[in-house]
């Protein structure tokens, strides 16, 4: 589990600023997660900090990154 910022939803991808200053792009989130937390639509969750957990899947020319687990800290 890293620290991680949420900071928006644009044209299809979650956007978490992470600890480090590292920015990342979710193409996917696990729909238990998004039953918890309407990142699409709920503004009041951004700028907040969570304890996030993800997976990269695909290739190394492609990578996917998904979403597993969010807790709000």
């Amino acid at each position: 589990m890293r620290t991680a910022v949420f900071k928006s939803f644009e044209n299809g991808y979650y956007i978490f600023w992470f600890e480090n200053g590292e920015e990342l792009a979710f193409e996917e989130v696990h729909p238990r997660v998004l039953k918890q937390y309407d990142l699409r639509n709920d503004e009041s969750l951004i700028d907040r900090d969570f304890r996030i957990t993800f997976i990269e899947d695909g290739n190394d020319d492609d990578p996917i990154y998904r979403v597993e687990s969010l807790k709000p800290l």
